[in-house]
């Protein structure tokens, strides 16, 4: 039996559901129920989506997981330890290392961005995650996230920003680079302002000043990642040419200069 139709067979038992009752709720046929629990059809992304949502599961842990109470169990223990660990200031992290013991720096690509909310602190799903190694970076724990939009101009859609992990959310340097996980806002790169000691919020601020700043409670933020370096397929434009005004005006400036040095030796 495949991981989709046992998962859907398992979780309908689970919440005491028959077919019928089941395909009631997804607005299809009950006939289409038993076709997708005996591994004849698969359901489309559509309605993925919302057997996700009734079940209040990731369509990644639906289509990937073999589900089961032990699953269930597990999901449980490992929200209760990350609860019990914010409460105390602490925050779980969860990390891979090579073969020689050392840390490696995961990449977050784009199109993962909204699986690594759900995924964060899972183990399993940060091993899956692309690794590299940076030799210049010691002494810390890194993970590097590509950039989409343009908000933080000059660095472009596509940039990869790698991040130094903040444990501590109160260390956080008013003026400087982060990249930040929310419940809500997902992943963003920012320039933050820390306002956690006064009224328990982070102020962000893109560098593109056509996006505004907000707030966010520092309660719904579930990891901070320093700046610390970035990689970009994109090189720097060189500098232009002074214009005509500007040089006008470096010759009108230079001009003053050497009257004013007259003026003082007369």
């Amino acid at each position: 039996m495949g991981i989709i139709s046992q998962n859907l067979k398992y979780l309908r038992k689970r919440i005491s559901l028959t077919q019928q009752q089941l395909a009631d709720q997804l607005e299809v046929k009950r006939a289409v129920i038993g076709a997708y629990e005996e591994d004849r059809a698969e359901p489309k992304t559509e309605l993925l989506i919302k057997i996700a949502n009734l079940f209040s599961i990731s369509v990644d842990e639906f289509i990937s997981e073999r589900i089961s109470d032990k699953w269930f169990l597990k999901k449980e223990k490992l929200a209760e330890e990350q609860k019990s660990a914010i409460g105390n200031g602490m925050r779980v992290l969860s990390i891979t290392v090579d073969q020689n013991n050392n840390e490696n720096v995961e990449l977050v690509p784009a199109k993962a961005s909204a699986g690594y909310l759900n995924g964060y602190a899972d183990p399993q799903y940060v091993a899956e995650l692309p690794k590299f190694h940076l030799p210049f970076l010691r002494g810390g724990t890194f993970r590097a996230f590509e950039l989409k939009g343009d908000s933080m101009l000059p660095l472009e859609s596509g940039t990869i920003v790698v991040g130094e992990y903040i444990p501590n959310f109160n260390d956080v340097k008013t003026g400087e680079t982060y990249v930040i996980l929310s419940k809500d806002e997902g992943i963003v790169y920012k320039r933050v302002i820390n306002k956690i000691k006064e009224n328990k919020t982070l102020r962000l601020q893109s560098d593109n000043k056509s996006y505004e700043t907000y707030s966010i409670n520092a309660e719904d933020v579930l990891e901070i990642w320093k700046a610390k370096a970035y990689i970009s397929t994109a090189f720097p434009s060189p500098v232009g040419e002074p214009s005509l005004e500007k040089l006008t005006e470096m010759v009108e400036q230079l001009q003053k200069s050497v009257t004013k040095l007259k003026s003082n030796d007369e």
